[in-house]
């Protein structure tokens, strides 16, 4: 490892830089504060992608009910053996869609409070957005690289308990 001021060779458990006196910040104090700088924009970006979920899933459960339902007539639209089993299995999805949004609103909400149980279930919720390319695999990632690494762990309940 090396000094980044005057790049001086520096030996493991070094303080400061013996040439420029530098103090050194080392991976491990990076860590512990890692998720204390994230945490909370980790729980506003997990209750703005749920909302984004909610709206989604509100807007399918409408179209399944309007367009596959009985309620309106539409000339040329889709046979009634189509609308027997499509309005129902739309209306399924739409409401796994609601539920990830209320496990993401959870989550996010329990990282804003910092409550002891919100870093299994953003992990969790984390891992399932993994799957919706490239918003939900990119706050999956971020939501891993945050709250994943032991050191995370015992950052987390540090916090958890302060708060």
């Amino acid at each position: 490892m090396f000094c980044d001021q005057c790049g001086a060779q520096l030996q493991a458990g070094q303080s400061s830089c013996l040439r420029c006196g530098k103090p050194i910040v080392g991976l491990g104090q990076f860590r512990r504060r890692r998720v204390q700088e994230h945490i909370r924009l980790l729980g506003i970006l997990w209750m703005a992608y749920s909302a984004l979920h909610v709206i989604g899933g509100a807007v399918l459960i409408v179209i399944a009910h309007t367009i596959f339902g009985n309620t309106f007539h539409i000339p040329n639209g889709p046979p009634p053996e189509v609308t027997q089993w499509l309005r129902p299995f739309l209306s399924l999805i739409g409401y796994l869609i609601l539920a990830k949004a209320a496990a993401g609103f959870i989550a996010g909400w329990g990282l804003l409070q910092r409550e002891s149980w919100a870093r299994v279930v953003a992990l969790v919720v984390g891992f399932v957005a993994l799957l919706n390319v490239p918003l939900g695999t990119a706050l999956g990632i971020y939501t891993l690289w945050v709250l994943l690494p032991s050191q995370s762990d015992e950052e987390y309940k540090t916090l958890s308990v302060a708060a």
